[in-house]
């Protein structure tokens, strides 16, 4: 028979049991709720109209090129342009691999371009959240980091995760490779060193050297943290390293094979030439990027950065003040490299927005924390709803402003009159205007219209790219730059058969 105590015993340790079982429930569908939240903040910013803006200028143009002749020619190992390989943009082609393989799922398109931009957008935010979630054992910095992020301009960016460009993809593997690195110095689970040797082949088959800027960061934090001997020592550091170097010296050699001069192209466009020399006039002061961030790449946030790094840095929470030592050592010697470069771009920065957003997090996450334990708040909110609450009042703007900026998206007016020609061609692909037996007449480099031609003689429209200065009777002309306009004014007979903004279309008659 029980005694009285052993039956009360029991009954306290029953009840604690189903608490515990209970409180897990309630933890669990908090963490499943924000996991949801966050899918569907997560979506317009990141994958709602991609296919809004025509093809960019330059990089993303190239791509799109580079990945089409890769879609037709099947040839993986060397990137072709207009036919012949491509020894411009000497990249290594992991981007333009995810591209080509988007081709032939989707077609040829705007699409199957920038999609591999936006999941890597989201891989990145899904990453830190789950870093983050894990480290903490608390889901909110995360989902807090992540809803900054995405309401960052210089990250829903053109040239970053709204385009067919490298710097989203780059932006994922380095901050993965970041975070693996300090999981690793705080845990020493050898699995993380090896990711992080992974994530930084990756990041440098997506982009080069521009992958390798992180590194003296983390070698100084490894240095602070006092690890740096113990890390240099370790054979699976070297192992690590060895598994890194193989798929990239691997592609060096097949495509040096394949194309004789291209590790040349590679010396000369990208060990140095960028970093010591000012390439195609993209000359700026020293404060380029700091004076880009108050201005336009995070005007709504830069002013909690500096209370975010300070929170973090003085937080009691050790686990917390170690992460905020190591955003802030990898972040000031990536920027100070960008800004020592002699070629600035205002992309350059956009691998920094995961740590800066973490900075601010913190400083949103404590702050929540801190009302939290206040009377004044506790007796009259729920203690859960803080976080949420602190999070929407903060970041309701910015997000409000990104979501308009991604679902209305308006060309600059300085890029108006020159993608006029896009949105014309991709007119001409939905058959709203008829482009059938017409040429093109373009001056300049062309490759965002090249892009849009070739899917344009796929669907059986005749229309080719051609010179102004050798027209025969008959032609019917496409042209909007004035330069262009003028020549055809001056050099030949014409009718305009139709005017669509600055588009003229003209049916050659004679010469003048």
């Amino acid at each position: 028979m029980q005694s009285t105590s052993q039956v009360s015993d029991f009954s306290i340790s029953n009840k604690w049991f189903r608490y515990t079982r209970l409180r897990t429930s309630e933890i669990m569908l908090e963490n499943i709720l924000l996991y949801f939240l966050f899918a569907i903040l997560v979506y317009t910013p990141v994958f709602g109209f991609l296919t809004t803006l025509p093809i960019r200028i330059w990089d993303e143009s190239r791509l799109a090129n580079n990945a089409y002749e890769m879609y037709k020619n099947g040839n993986l190992w060397v990137t072709f342009f207009d036919g012949q390989p491509d020894l411009w943009n000497t990249k290594p082609p992991f981007l333009i691999w995810m591209q080509a393989a988007l081709m032939h799922l989707l077609g040829v398109n705007e699409v199957a371009v920038r999609l591999p931009s936006a999941m890597a957008c989201f891989l990145t935010c899904l990453s830190i959240i789950i870093f983050m979630h894990r480290f903490f054992a608390n889901v909110w910095p995360g989902f807090i980091t992540v809803i900054v992020l995405i309401s960052m301009h210089g990250y829903i960016n053109i040239h970053a995760t709204r385009t067919g460009d490298y710097d989203a993809m780059l932006t994922l593997f380095t901050t993965l490779y970041c975070l693996l690195f300090f999981a690793f110095l705080q845990s020493g689970k050898i699995i993380y060193l090896y990711g992080f040797f992974i994530n930084l082949s990756l990041a440098f088959l997506t982009k080069s050297t521009a992958s390798l800027l992180f590194l003296p960061g983390l070698a100084a934090y490894s240095i602070i943290k006092g690890s740096f001997s113990q890390l240099i020592l370790n054979r699976h550091t070297w192992i690590g390293f060895i598994i890194c170097l193989m798929p990239i010296l691997g592609f060096y050699l097949i495509r040096e094979s394949h194309n004789p001069g291209y590790f040349s192209a590679v010396v000369k466009n990208e060990w140095g030439g960028r970093f010591l020399s000012t390439i195609e006039n993209h000359d700026h002061s020293s404060f380029y990027y700091f004076d880009n961030f108050i201005d336009f790449q995070l005007k709504e946030w830069y002013v909690i950065v500096p209370a975010g790094i300070a929170t973090g840095l003085l937080s009691n929470d050790k686990k917390l003040a170690s992460l905020a030592k190591f955003i802030l050592v990898i972040v000031i010697t990536y920027f100070i490299l960008i800004s020592l470069s002699q070629t600035k771009l205002e992309w350059y920065d956009v691998p920094m927005y995961p740590f800066i957003a973490m900075f601010i997090a913190f400083f949103i996450w404590i702050t929540a924390n801190i009302l939290q334990n206040t009377s004044a708040v506790s007796d009259h909110l729920n203690s859960k709803l803080v976080p949420a609450l602190l999070c929407f009042f903060i970041c309701l703007g910015p997000y409000r402003n990104i979501v308009h900026k991604t679902y209305k998206p308006e060309e600059y007016a300085w890029d108006k009159e020159f993608y006029e020609i896009g949105y014309y061609l991709k007119k001409g692909i939905k058959d709203e205007v008829s482009l059938n037996h017409t040429k093109l007449l373009y001056d300049g480099y062309n490759a965002q219209i090249k892009f849009y031609i070739h899917i344009l003689q796929d669907k059986g429209v005749d229309i080719q790219l051609s010179s102004w200065d050798d027209l025969q009777i008959g032609d019917i002309v496409i042209a909007h730059q004035q330069y262009v306009k003028g020549y055809i004014a001056a050099h030949y007979k014409n009718i305009v058969l139709s005017s669509s903004g600055q588009i003229n279309t003209y049916l050659i008659s004679g010469r003048q």
